[in-house]
């Protein structure tokens, strides 16, 4: 058994839940506010109040943490922070917790070379700590295309 955390996602990590949960899993899921608890309790998972835009509301999070995945290639506004700065101290967060997989979106609606440039973080950082990761570049409006990759992609860290 693993324990799956999703980082935003919503709807998508929501959808994904109830095959990985099936599959013996544990999901955790996380929203900005009390108002998103019942939709993913609803799907099996556990919620997690926190935000990437305060990355201290996640550093609990983390804790019994086998995979966690960055899904922010669709949020509002330009993302830079979220794709930069907020990105790379969660990066610094994983070092010494039982976290051994990082999927990272990198498409969405955020300009592309924002997200470019936070593949390119996340892909040193992976490196450089010994971490195993996965990039995504399914275009999450293709809710196919997109979870076939992402069910593929957590598939192989767990094999790993």
């Amino acid at each position: 058994m693993a324990r799956i955390l999703f980082v935003a996602g919503g709807a998508r990590a929501r959808a994904l839940s109830p095959a990985l949960i099936a599959d013996g899993h544990a999901v955790r899921i996380t929203t900005r506010g009390e108002a998103g608890r019942a939709a993913i309790e609803a799907v099996g998972g556990e919620c997690w109040i926190g935000t990437p835009d305060r990355i201290a509301t996640l550093r609990y999070a983390l804790e019994n943490v086998t995979l966690a995945c960055w899904l922010l290639g669709t949020v509002q506004g330009d993302g830079a922070e979220l794709h930069g700065s907020r990105l790379d101290f969660f990066c610094s967060q994983i070092i010494d917790t039982t976290v051994r997989g990082l999927i990272y979106e990198a498409a969405g609606n955020v300009a592309p070379t924002v997200l470019a440039s936070g593949a390119r973080l996340i892909s040193e950082k992976a490196a450089y700590n010994e971490i195993p990761l996965r990039i995504l570049d399914a275009d999450p409006a293709d809710h196919a295309a997109w979870t076939e990759q992402t069910r593929g992609a957590i598939g192989e860290l767990l094999a790993l």
